[in-house]
């Protein structure tokens, strides 16, 4: 067993469960998909549960992937990193046909009220994102971009629910006016 195959077992199953849903993916779909033995995914894996919460982590570590140059690219301002940051998820949800949504919002509203070990997992996640938009606003606020005033922690967590929001309703318009509006009202208003 390897490393290489655990990947693939997260990959695929990451895929299926963002197109499909966690419990309208089954097990037998996951080793399809990555091309695995069911003796290989219990060799990583417990359960479903244990493959969902350490699919979380995967996931996050992609995410960091995505994001992590935009966070860090200090050659733009906080505020042009936290607006680089929207336009690359717009792409993201574009490229996507504007279906699927957020794996992580999926997940939290598919399995929140059914497992707290997801739940922790997943809002961990959550708390994540606003850490990394509170930073940012925090360094916007000291560079004189947005109000010092404004509380940055809550800021943060409105807009991460604020854009989760949209997230779902352009699920159901699949277009990109959602997001356009949540992103003209975080910037245009909001952090005005």
């Amino acid at each position: 067993m390897s490393e290489e195959t655990k990947t693939r077992i997260l990959e695929a199953g990451a895929e299926l469960i963002h197109q499909r849903g966690f419990n309208n993916t089954g097990l037998k779909d996951i080793l399809k998909a990555a091309d695995v033995p069911k003796g290989s995914f219990y060799f990583y894996f417990d359960n479903k549960e244990a493959f969902g919460i350490e699919m979380v982590d995967f996931l996050r570590q992609r995410f960091r992937g995505m994001t992590a140059p935009i966070v860090e690219d200090h050659n733009r301002s906080p505020l042009e990193r936290l607006r680089a940051l929207f336009d690359a998820f717009h792409g993201y949800f574009e490229s996507q046909g504007f279906t699927r949504g957020c794996p992580f919002g999926n997940l939290a509203q598919e399995m929140g009220d059914l497992s707290a070990p997801f739940r922790a997992k997943l809002r961990e996640a959550m708390d994540n994102l606003v850490f990394t938009f509170m930073t940012l606003l925090e360094q916007a606020q000291t560079a004189g971009e947005i109000p010092g005033d404004l509380d940055a922690q809550d800021t943060a967590t409105f807009i991460v629910e604020a854009w989760h929001g949209a997230i779902i309703r352009m699920k159901v318009t699949k277009d990109a006016e959602p997001l356009s509006i949540c992103y003209a009202f975080i910037f245009d208003k909001l952090l005005k």
